[in-house]
């Protein structure tokens, strides 16, 4: 009998990937392939639904054929992607109505501050969903959606319309689109919407109401594993059962082997995603982090999640590279940081989207700072780097008062986590180790662990815990004193991007 193996799809918001998985939670193949960002005005940005599908299925293919594999080789699929994403589609058509409305779109700043003022302000709704009203989160963009494209409120109340974040999105196409396909989703993307009560895991039709969002665009919120439907009959993985859903970074929580109470993960990709798991207790953050769910495995007890988000991290070093042409590919940021030893006094505060947490500033805007005559472009790399270690901090410092316990070291993971000089640095301004794990990229891990336990594949946590490894770890060693001025100086570099935009940007 030959060896069977998990796939992932792992839809992100840069780019689209199939990695296929053994039973050692190691890498077997994978496929993988950019899609087009578009920037129709500042602080828009959207991406191409349909261009998301023809790649899914491209590199589904493409990973099967450089594995010489087929789809009886595969046990299972697991689908993990962008949160937040927004995309609104005709179910009759299978047609979307407009772009998908990323996770970084600033558009419906207005609609959220129009929902505070219905009273309780940002967090009118935190006690419920567990988040702050912000434009980060799907509800608002659903909104904007309606009341901007033409035709398409009258068709959301006639029931003709679908809403879904990229995980709905690829499993409604996945499972047949208009010839029946499956419009579902699971807690982890639901719990980002706005409008899933976290106790229920139900829509609240209450707050859906406000937001002018009929019900019945909604998905079905599912477990995060269990077996769904098999792949269409024309689909590359024909026949395969669809069996887990989880959002990107719950993914990579669950890769990681955080399945204990206190166990806290960070991930490094287009932006940082921070999360502690709080067991089945859902702990109201009082520092500015998110409460989200974290994982349900089919009929267990819903698992929930402390979160900090910043938006702008490896989305950074692509923007140096795109927009400044400061390097020629993203590799080159460190080789140009290492060029001087330390930033210079410049800092590099990337609030392109405003500022997530702990601050959830919609009118901030970049800003660098701290500019002399000294300051040449390897201090700009360095700054560069240093933004995400900065953030990162923020963000342990809110985790630990929020939970009580001081983390006493964070697993890392994504792309950023081979530039060596960004681990150190993120080590010694934390003040504790820094572990990557063998398989790094640990999102599409995630999403193949929750398939393949629902379908027998791994037979409980035990065998997830078996499977993660250490690869490298960074030691902090830089002292009290130097960290405390870093980290002083950077946080008065943030309070220089408040306020920036005006009413009437």
């Amino acid at each position: 009998m030959s060896e069977q193996y998990v796939a992932a799809i792992d839809q992100g918001t840069t780019s689209t990937r199939c990695m296929i998985f053994n039973q050692a939670g190691r890498v077997v193949v994978s496929d993988q392939k950019e899609h087009e960002q578009i920037f129709p005005r500042a602080g828009w940005v959207e991406h191409n639904a349909k261009e998301i599908w023809d790649n899914t299925r491209s590199v589904t293919a493409g990973a099967l054929a450089k594995g010489d594999l087929s789809a009886s080789d595969i046990v299972a699929v697991g689908i993990t992607n962008q949160r937040e994403t927004a995309l609104v589609w005709d179910r009759t058509t299978g047609e979307p109505v407009y772009n998908a409305i990323v996770w970084q779109d600033t558009r419906t700043d207005a609609i959220a501050k129009q929902l505070g003022d219905l009273g309780g302000g940002a967090d009118r709704y935190k006690d419920k969903v567990g988040l702050p009203l912000a434009t980060y989160f799907s509800g608002p963009k659903i909104r904007w959606v309606l009341d901007n494209v033409d035709g398409a409120r009258e068709k959301a109340e006639a029931g003709d319309l679908a809403f879904g974040n990229m995980d709905t999105w690829l499993i409604w196409n996945m499972t047949g689109g208009v010839d029946g396909g499956l419009h579902i989703t699971d807690p982890t993307n639901a719990s980002r919407t706005m409008l899933m009560d976290l106790d229920s895991l139900s829509w609240d039709e209450g707050i859906a109401g406000e937001m002018g969002i009929p019900v019945s665009m909604l998905p079905e919120i599912r477990s995060s594993s269990e077996v769904y439907g098999e792949v269409r009959e024309r689909g590359t993985l024909h026949g395969v059962p669809i069996a887990g859903i989880l959002g990107d970074q719950q993914a990579a929580t669950f890769g990681q082997a955080c399945l204990a109470v206190g166990e806290a993960k960070n991930t490094y990709g287009t932006g940082n995603f921070m999360l502690i798991n709080t067991g089945t207790q859902k702990v109201p953050s009082k520092n500015g982090l998110l409460t989200t769910v974290c994982y349900k495995i089919g009929d267990q007890p819903t698992v929930y999640a402390l979160e900090g988000a910043v938006a702008v991290t490896g989305s950074l070093v692509q923007w140096v590279r795109d927009n400044i042409g400061l390097i020629g590919s993203a590799p080159e940021i460190e080789t140009l940081a290492k060029t001087v030893e330390d930033n210079g006094g410049a800092y590099f505060v990337p609030a392109f989207s405003g500022l997530f947490a702990p601050y959830w500033r919609g009118d901030a805007r970049g800003a660098i700072v701290g500019l002399t005559r000294y300051v040449n472009k390897g201090h700009l790399a360095r700054a560069v780097l240093e933004a995400t270690a900065f953030q990162s901090k923020e963000l342990l410092d809110a985790m630990n008062a929020d939970s009580g316990v001081d983390l006493t070291a964070l697993k890392v993971d994504g792309g950023m986590v081979q530039n060596e000089t960004l681990m150190q640095f993120q080590a010694d301004i934390l003040g504790v180790p820094v572990i990557r794990p063998v398989v790094a990229e640990t999102t599409a891990l995630g999403a193949a662990y929750a398939a393949g336990l629902a379908v027998g594949f791994w037979q409980g946590e035990d065998d997830i815990r078996a499977n993660w490894a250490e690869d490298k770890r960074w030691e902090p060693n830089m002292d009290d004193a130097q960290r405390e001025k870093y980290y002083r100086k950077w946080k008065k570099a943030v309070t220089k991007t408040f306020d920036w935009v005006d009413e009437d940007d």
